[in-house]
C-alpha cells in the first residue's frame, strides 16, 4: 500500500521532456512509481488541471542561517522550493566562527551571535536534530575562510594564510560540503590573487567538488572575469559555475550575445553552467564602487542611519544637499537594490541553455529584493506563459534535473521512481509572483501543494504544514565523492 497517489495530472519530470498524464505514488520519502496505478492508497488525490514536477532547487541562496533561525522557510516553500545551496558569493555560515561582528559581506547572512558553527559538522548536527522545511546543500565561502586566518582583508593572503585556509575548505569537503564559492567582487576578496584562489581551488579536485563564482567584475571588464574562472576551473579540474550571470551597469546594456558566445565557447573545453535571477535588478550592500545616477539605487538598510532606509540614494542626496558619492558614504554600512541591468539581457540569460535558476535573496534584508519570494513562480508565470520566452517543460528543466545533475545531488531533481519525493504541485494557469519592489513580502499565487521528502509541507491557503502534524522532513545532502589517491 503506497501512502499517496497522485492523478491526473500532467507530470512534467524534470528532464526537459514534455508533460505526460501519469500517476505518481508515494511510499516513505520516495517515489514508489510513475504510472498506471492500481495499488492502493491511504491518501489519493486527484490533480486535474494541475502540473505535477519536482520540487525547485534554488541554486543561490543565503538562506546558511535563515534555516535555523526561521526554519518554515515559508519564502521558499511558497515558491515550490524544496532544496536550497547556501554558501554563495564567498559567504558561508560554516566553517565560521568569529568573536567580532562579521565583516561585509559576510553580515548580510546574520549578526555576529548566530554564527556558532566553527566546523561544517557542527552546521550539519544542528539541521540534524532541528531540521528546516528544505534540504540544504553547503558551499564553502571563500571570504569566510579569509576572515578566520588574515587579519587584514584588504591584501592578498600570504602562503602561510592559504595553507590554513585549505586546511578549513579540505575539513569541510570531508565532512559534505559540496565546493568552493568566492566573491572576488567585494572589497573583502577583491585583493586576493589568482594564486590564492588556485590554491584554494586545487583541492577540490580531490573530491569532484565544484567551484562557483561571483566574478571580479560584472561590468566592463566582465569577459577578463570570465576568463579567469576559466582558467581556475581549467587548471584544477573543476566544474565552474557563475554566479547570477550579467551585464551589470548602464554601459554594458546589450553585451549578452556576446558574453553567451564567450562563455559557451569555453564550455566546449570544460565543463560551465550558470545561475541567474529573473529581475533586472540586483541587491547586495551598499558598494561605492556602484554609486551611478545612471540607474535607481534603493537603499534597503543602513546602520549609521537607520531611518533613511526605504527611499532612494537619489532622494537622501536631494535631502542632505550632497553628492551620491557622499551620501553612500554617510550610510554605510547599508544594503542596495541597483536597477542597473537590460531586461532584454535578462531575457537572454534566462533562455541561455546552460543557465540555472537561482534566487539570490537576502533574507535578513529588512526591505528585500522581491526576488527572496517571488523568484521562480515569476520564471513560469510571466517568462513561461506569459512572455513564452521558452516552454514550460524549459523552465522546470532549469529549476529541477539541471541543478540537481550540475550540483551532484542524487535522486534528486526527476520524477523517478526510486527518487526522492520532492514535489510540487501548481495550477500552470495561475502561477506568478506577487512580490515586488514596494511589497517584497508576497506569497505567490498557484502553488497548490509541495512534499518534501514525503512529507506534505506547504499547502496554498494554509501555509506551512504544522509542524505538530508531521515533524519537518529537510535533509542535508552531503556531498559523497570518490576518493582520489594524490599524484
Amino acid at each position: 500500500m503506497y501512502d499517496l497517489i497522485i492523478k491526473n495530472a500532467q507530470v512534467i519530470d524534470g528532464s526537459g521532456a514534455p508533460a505526460q498524464q501519469v500517476d505518481v505514488a508515494i511510499c516513505g520519502d520516495k517515489i514508489a512509481t510513475v504510472g498506471e496505478s492500481q495499488a492502493f492508497s491511504k491518501h489519493v488525490i486527484d490533480a486535474k488541471g494541475l502540473v505535477l514536477s519536482p520540487g525547485f532547487i534554488d541554486v543561490h541562496t543565503h538562506d546558511d542561517l535563515e534555516v535555523v533561525r526561521n526554519p518554515d522557510m515559508l519564502a521558499k516553500v511558497s515558491q515550490g522550493v524544496s532544496t536550497v545551496v547556501v554558501g554563495n558569493c564567498g559567504i558561508s555560515a560554516s566553517p565560521y566562527q568569529l568573536g567580532v561582528e562579521p565583516p561585509d559581506p559576510i553580515n548580510l547572512l546574520g549578526k555576529q551571535g548566530e554564527f556558532n558553527f566553527a566546523c561544517l559538522s557542527e552546521y550539519i548536527d544542528y539541521l540534524s536534530s532541528a531540521p528546516p522545511n528544505v534540504n540544504v546543500v553547503a558551499l564553502v565561502g571563500h571570504t569566510a575562510l579569509r576572515a578566520q586566518v588574515m587579519d587584514d582583508l584588504s591584501r592578498g593572503a600570504t602562503d602561510d594564510e592559504i595553507a590554513q585556509m585549505q586546511q578549513l575548505l579540505r575539513r569541510a569537503l570531508e565532512q559534505g560540503a559540496k565546493g568552493l564559492s568566492t566573491g572576488l567582487a567585494y572589497k573583502n576578496a577583491k585583493a586576493s590573487t589568482e594564486h590564492e584562489t588556485q590554491a584554494l581551488a586545487s583541492v577540490l579536485h580531490d573530491f569532484d567538488a565544484l567551484y562557483t563564482t561571483h566574478l571580479r567584475t560584472e561590468f566592463d571588464g566582465i569577459i577578463d572575469a570570465l576568463d579567469e574562472a576559466f582558467t581556475l576551473g581549467k587548471k584544477v579540474q573543476s566544474p565552474v559555475v557563475i554566479s547570477h550571470l550579467k551585464c551589470a551597469g548602464k554601459q554594458n546594456w546589450g553585451r549578452s550575445k556576446e558574453i553567451i558566445a564567450h562563455v559557451e565557447q569555453a564550455a566546449q573545453q570544460q565543463p560551465i553552467a550558470c545561475d541567474c535571477y529573473p529581475y533586472h535588478a540586483s541587491s547586495s550592500t551598499l558598494d561605492l564602487n556602484q554609486v551611478t545616477d545612471d540607474f535607481e539605487i534603493f537603499i534597503t538598510w543602513s546602520d549609521t542611519e537607520p531611518t533613511m532606509a526605504g527611499q532612494s540614494l537619489a532622494a537622501i542626496a536631494k535631502t542632505w544637499k550632497v553628492s551620491l558619492h557622499d551620501a553612500a558614504k554617510r550610510l554605510m554600512p547599508a544594503g542596495a537594490v541597483y536597477h542597473g541591468m537590460n531586461e532584454q539581457d535578462v531575457e537572454a540569460f534566462l533562455k541561455y541553455d546552460r543557465s540555472m535558476i537561482g534566487s539570490d535573496g537576502l533574507p535578513c534584508d529588512p526591505h528585500p529584493h522581491p526576488r527572496l519570494w517571488g523568484a521562480f513562480p515569476r520564471v513560469l508565470g510571466r517568462y513561461s506563459r506569459e512572455k513564452s520566452l521558452f516552454p514550460l517543460a524549459t523552465a522546470i528543466h532549469k529549476m529541477t534535473g539541471k541543478s540537481a545533475e550540475n550540483f551532484n545531488l542524487h535522486n534528486r531533481g526527476l520524477i523517478k521512481s526510486g527518487y526522492y519525493a520532492d514535489l510540487v504541485l501548481f495550477d500552470p494557469k495561475s502561477i506568478i509572483d506577487n512580490a515586488d519592489f514596494t511589497a517584497p513580502f508576497a506569497v505567490s499565487s498557484g502553488i497548490k501543494k509541495l512534499w518534501v521528502n514525503g512529507r506534505l509541507t506547504y499547502q496554498q491557503g494554509e501555509g506551512v504544514c504544522p509542524v505538530a502534524q508531521s515533524p519537518r522532513t529537510g535533509q542535508f545532502l552531503k556531498h559523497t565523492y570518490i576518493k582520489r589517491n594524490k599524484s
